[in-house]
């Protein structure tokens, strides 16, 4: 047999990885793009006219968008997650689940091996590879641009030679587009003084002066955006276009990476960044202190699993029943002011906020004890250092 699934998504490395898996490897080449958010219909459609350009026997663009969402961006929202308190996890995240979507098709196609376009330079390589592994340890795994170790431009020769000559004027950066964020990396990002130009970014800045605008939250999960009722996803879409227009989201992430290098990378997530910070504001508000510290002791290690590919590790399952726990009242409505590059996070209003002024306000007025309490109480809490300072050291 030698039928083969390649995940596909249009880019340089997987447009070069099917015309040679037909012409050097003489295999059946289907294809599959799986969407974790990142594609318009418009470009869905021009991929899939690509890959049969290219020779695809059959090609499924996969919507994983939802999916993605549920098992994925929700709890990164409710774990404020971010890796190295910078990036969101925008591409890295949804790597596991693209993987898991394409070993389900490649076994509904009967297909004997699987094929992605990962280098071995990356991250991307060992998520796709896992989920492989565990789930597909029968099936042949191929990966040509890691095996060859070829180059760009070798790779769209090779192209042209069998009669493929696409515009590949953006190949200079390496674009992954998805519903949490976009990274970008060239050659700026290759080394610790490089600096993306204007023209690298996917989104330019469209708008001036500012904007304040509300999302409103339930149980942790964003249902609002101005007043209007969305889907997650929707609010998700919807404040990726405000951001975008105004330039908001964009940073660049320095990170270790799993195969023990550095990486770093360009990003734009207006829409995540954005969310975690409403997000985190409203917790400040409406958990308890001891919920806020180790809810933040275990989003550090969920995020890091994640990005580690450990998401099919048991684990994980039981953090996310944390974190779903911790989300029960998560309610309320918080505002944020956009303007050019930047966002600010302004004030939130809950049912639930324990800033409740009939037990006092802070700094201004107490309701709850007396100043004997406070005299009692500071006796006991500094007894212990008071009985280690009354030692003198011999």
């Amino acid at each position: 047999m030698n039928k083969i699934l390649l995940a596909f998504s249009g880019g340089l490395d997987t447009s070069f990885c099917l015309p040679y898996l037909i012409h050097e490897k003489g295999m059946e080449v289907h294809t599959i793009l799986v969407n974790t958010g990142g594609f318009s219909p418009d470009e869905l459609e021009s991929i899939a006219i690509r890959a049969k350009q290219l020779g695809s026997t059959s090609h499924l663009n996969h919507d994983s968008t939802q999916t993605f969402y549920q098992k994925g961006i929700r709890y990164l929202l409710f774990g404020n997650i971010l890796r190295n308190d910078t990036y969101p996890l925008s591409v890295s995240a949804e790597r596991i689940f693209q993987a898991l979507a394409v070993v389900a098709h490649a076994r509904a196609i009967g297909a004997s091996a699987i094929a992605h376009g990962s280098t071995g330079a990356g991250n991307d390589q060992v998520r796709f590879d896992l989920v492989c592994n565990v789930f597909s340890s029968d099936l042949e795994l191929i990966t040509p641009i890691r095996a060859l170790q070829i180059t760009r431009q070798e790779e769209i020769d090779f192209l042209k030679k069998h009669g493929f000559d696409f515009s590949w004027e953006k190949s200079k950066y390496s674009i992954n587009q998805g519903l949490w964020g976009t990274s970008v990396g060239g050659v700026e990002t290759l080394k610790g003084s490089g600096i993306l130009p204007e023209e690298a970014w996917p989104h330019q800045v469209e708008k001036e002066g500012k904007e304040v605008i509300s999302i409103g939250f339930e149980k942790g999960e964003p249902v609002t955006l101005n007043g209007v009722a969305m889907n997650p996803v929707e609010v998700i879409r919807e404040v990726n276009r405000l951001g975008h227009a105004y330039g908001i989201g964009r940073d660049i992430h320095v990170g270790d990476t799993i195969i023990g290098i550095k990486g770093r990378v360009g990003f734009e997530a207006p829409a995540a960044l954005i969310l975690i910070k409403a997000h985190h504001l409203l917790e400040k508000h409406v958990l308890t202190k001891w919920q806020q510290y180790w809810k933040k002791q275990l989003g550090e290690w969920y995020g890091l699993l994640l990005h580690e590919a450990q998401y099919l590790e048991p684990v994980m399952r039981n953090i996310e029943r944390f974190m779903d726990d911790t989300q029960e009242r998560v309610t309320g409505t918080v505002e944020v002011e956009l303007r050019p590059y930047h966002f600010s996070i302004l004030a939130c209003d809950s049912l639930y906020d324990l800033m409740n002024s009939k037990f006092g306000e802070y700094g201004e007025m107490n309701k709850g004890f007396t100043g004997v309490d406070v005299q009692g109480f500071t006796r006991i809490l500094g007894n212990q250092m008071k009985i280690y300072h009354s030692i003198k050291d011999e």
